[in-house]
């Protein structure tokens, strides 16, 4: 696991952005702005978003991966937007993307504990070549003021450790290379609670939130395709919805319908299995949170420089 420092001083967000692509559509605002490949949203006690930011990869070393020249770098942050401003809570983590800054590789998701920690990923790719790098994957958790609290599960982390999810237990990671669910005890110990069937070499699970019924919800997609597991701790999965584009993001909201960012889609699942389209031609989103009469879905999440979150009322 990579070694996660102490973060820098609150950092006001850049001047003169570019403004970020927003769907035609009357309830849409932007909530943040001027983000290196936003991906994973969750708020935190007091109503502050945290944001994980991919980075836009650095002067490298470079190498390439999967057909494709990448180069890595300390570019990755977690972002708090709320309050009227936006500023980086973290800084400096491991980031992996081409030349120009795009599709990056880095933190990945984030989450809130019950104490009011936010818990990061920092997903770095599953392949060979980017685990015998020097900057691997890896979790870890911060207090509210940034500052490091632990290293999670340091020597058992999954290798592609995609989303993040803080429960009573401890936390559940989604590691993508293994189409996995895993749990990390709150003392560090690391079970598998689910391993999903792999259809193609491009299945790739992406996601994860609890249910009202207590069981866990996992994304995946494949190619084009895409579905939602349930699953239940000693049982297999089972498929909860099937014939999607490609899950990136998923949660339930408190009335009990399942928000789903599926392809550049935002969509509603409802109790009786209806599906409706809340707000269509998204770019390259990557996250979703919901709160109050709200969801928030990170952009731009391919995009060093100009990633933005939106606001769409539901």
């Amino acid at each position: 696991m990579a070694v996660f420092g102490l973060v820098s001083s609150a950092s006001p967000m850049r001047a003169a952005e570019p403004e970020p692509a927003v769907p035609a559509h009357a309830k849409v605002e932007v909530v943040a702005r001027g983000l290196d490949s936003p991906r994973g949203l969750a708020f935190g006690p007091r109503g502050e978003l945290y944001i994980a930011e991919g980075g836009r990869g650095g002067r490298g070393p470079c190498r390439a991966d999967a057909g494709r020249r990448v180069c890595s770098g300390r570019s990755g942050a977690i972002t708090v937007a709320g309050f009227g401003r936006q500023w980086r809570v973290e800084a400096g983590l491991p980031s992996l993307a081409s030349p120009a800054g795009a599709y990056a590789l880095g933190p990945s998701d984030v989450t809130v504990t019950a104490e009011g920690d936010p818990v990061h990923t920092v997903r770095l790719g599953g392949g060979p070549a980017l685990r015998s790098a020097p900057e691997r994957a890896g979790m870890a958790r911060l207090n509210r003021h940034g500052a490091a609290l632990a290293d999670l599960g340091a020597q058992q982390t999954p290798a592609d450790p995609v989303a993040v999810l803080a429960t009573g237990q401890g936390y559940l990671i989604v590691d993508a290379a293994g189409d996995a669910l895993i749990r990390v005890g709150r003392r560090g110990r690391v079970q598998t609670i689910a391993t999903l069937p792999r259809r193609t070499p491009a299945t790739e699970a992406t996601s994860v939130a609890e249910g009202p019924d207590g069981a866990y919800y996992v994304g995946e997609r494949a190619g084009r395709e895409g579905r939602i597991w349930r699953i239940e701790p000693g049982r297999a999965p089972r498929v909860y919805a099937s014939g999607l584009r490609g899950v990136i993001d998923l949660a339930w909201s408190p009335s009990g319908d399942l928000y789903v960012l599926d392809g550049t889609d935002l969509l509603r699942l409802g109790r009786r299995g209806t599906r409706t389209v809340v707000t269509a031609g998204l770019t390259a989103p990557g996250g979703l949170a919901l709160r109050g009469r709200f969801a928030y879905v990170s952009t731009c999440a391919t995009c060093g420089g100009t990633g933005a979150v939106l606001r769409i009322r539901l």
